[in-house]
């Protein structure tokens, strides 16, 4: 038979205050002295911010109304971006063809999404990607298949914005980790060559290079010969980016111990060889955070383009805000633009986490 001491202990459970959700409360935000008055005055500040915020932006808000009405309300005029979507979005292209840049930017979504899972990064993901940028071109550029050419000067909104980052950022890295390795080399000339690059880049605001770009490198270019603005705007990006994760890369490559390297040679592998299959996989997972935190940091100075009259995404929303019926209504506006913006930051924060995550398992395992 059972001892029904044991029986009446068995059924005992712990207090309430101590599981479930007020068990988590007092253990993270009461739990001590400092913590408890840091927890109350958090509450104090957000019960003065939050409901005159959320007041603001929706219980007062207007969404379908002229610039006229909305000056007449206390709320937020969420019409300026509702009126105007489409020229934020797709700027000057035309207007009867902006299903293609949508379509073009739901294609690169796909690409992303696709390519983010590890068991996809096998040879057929390079076809996919050229078939997807030819498609996407193909819906930017048209002139075949009965699509109307668009000249690359009506590119512009979020379509540019994509073009400048995604691809900017892409091309950069593997220049970066290039010019990283070159300035490890044991080559005088490609070291010194790397190292003048690095630190002559490093040393000016990308804001420069972008007039270089876009006033004094068409100077030097031959009679007659032209190289179209987005695309000098885009090399100056690469070349920046460049610069910077090159110095992230050879951090990591300086984290190797020296014991990677005699165990590459005692394996008979050639430098090549050593650097992709033993260093390099190392050396990047190991900056994979300062890494991401570059690449964040160059999308967001993509709206630096502005300055040479690339109407980008951030150019759009102040094209709509010159607009005497909107001015006024910037808040809103910019609200608008910093969403896209953290959606972006976010996705590439979010998938730098998981890779961590899904690489450190590998080496559990």
């Amino acid at each position: 038979m059972n001892d029904p001491d044991d029986t009446r202990m068995q059924e005992m459970k712990p207090p309430v205050t101590h599981v479930g959700l007020i068990g988590w409360i007092r253990e993270n935000l009461f739990n001590s002295a400092l913590n408890s008055i840091l927890t109350l005055v958090t509450l104090f500040v957000l019960g003065k911010i939050v409901p005159p915020l959320v007041r603001w932006a929706f219980i007062d808000s207007v969404w379908h109304t002229t610039g006229k009405a909305c000056r007449q309300v206390t709320g937020a005029c969420w019409s300026v971006v509702w009126d105007n979507v489409r020229f934020i979005l797709f700027g000057f292209y035309p207007y009867d063809s902006q299903w293609r840049p949508l379509a073009a930017m739901l294609i690169l979504f796909g690409l992303l999404f696709y390519s983010q899972n590890r068991k996809h990064w096998k040879k057929h993901l390079i076809y996919v990607w050229v078939l997807g940028l030819f498609v996407m071109g193909l819906l930017m550029k048209g002139g075949l298949f009965g699509l109307s050419a668009v000249e690359s000067t009506k590119w512009s909104g979020l379509p540019l914005t994509l073009l400048l980052s995604v691809f900017g950022l892409t091309a950069a890295y593997p220049l970066g980790v290039v010019l990283a390795l070159g300035r490890r080399s044991k080559l005088p000339t490609v070291r010194w060559l790397s190292i003048v690059y690095i630190e002559m880049i490093r040393g000016v605001p990308l804001i420069s290079l972008l007039f270089m770009s876009a006033i004094i490198f068409p100077l030097f270019l031959p009679e007659g010969i032209t190289i179209n603005k987005i695309l000098r705007a885009q090399i100056a990006i690469i070349l920046f980016t460049a610069a910077y994760i090159a110095e992230v890369v050879r951090g990591g490559l300086q984290a190797m111990s020296r014991g990677q390297y005699e165990a590459a040679e005692s394996m008979g592998l050639n430098y090549y060889q050593t650097m992709r299959l033993i260093i390099l996989p190392q050396a990047l997972k190991i900056v994979i955070p300062p890494t991401v935190s570059i690449l964040i940091s160059a999308f967001k100075d993509t709206s630096l383009v502005v300055i040479i009259a690339l109407w980008d995404l951030l150019k759009t929303t102040q094209s709509v805000l010159a607009n005497p019926e909107w001015m006024g209504f910037s808040p809103e506006a910019y609200i608008f633009v910093a969403l896209l913006y953290f959606a972006g930051c976010f996705s590439m924060s979010g998938y730098s986490r998981k890779l961590e995550r899904e690489l450190s398992a590998g080496e559990k395992q």
